[in-house]
């Protein structure tokens, strides 16, 4: 069983920066960062390989988002620059213990943080 807690988040204006990290019980496989917006789909943001340490980026954030990790603590980090209104959203962690499946779908990932409110105001 992985457990995740993520921290940080809160409000801003647009044009503004806010960071999340996520701490993870055991080191894993690949973690990610997915948000989900009121009455929208959970959709993908960032994803960061524990081992290599490739990241991904969903086109969306690509330029101001930031992921990066830190093994020695199992902690993941989402740095959000230039955030604009349609950031909005509550923000999870997840975690995959093992390979395969699409990295990009939240089908593809077993555990979760509790999420965390992002709120960019115009």
């Amino acid at each position: 069983q992985v457990q995740l807690v993520e921290s940080g988040g809160g409000s801003v204006q647009a044009g503004g920066s806010l960071s999340v990290s996520c701490v993870a019980s055991v080191n894993t496989h690949i973690m990610g960062w997915f948000r989900e917006a009121p009455g929208k789909e959970r959709t993908g943001v960032a994803w960061i390989y524990s081992g290599r340490g490739d990241t991904y980026y969903h086109d969306s954030v690509k330029g101001r988002f930031t992921i990066s990790q830190d093994n020695a603590k199992n902690t993941v980090y989402l740095q959000m620059d230039d955030l604009r209104p349609e950031d909005t959203a509550m923000y999870y962690c997840a975690a995959k213990s093992g390979p395969g499946g699409n990295i990009r779908s939240p089908h593809s990932y077993r555990y979760w943080g509790q999420g965390i409110q992002v709120t960019v105001s115009s």
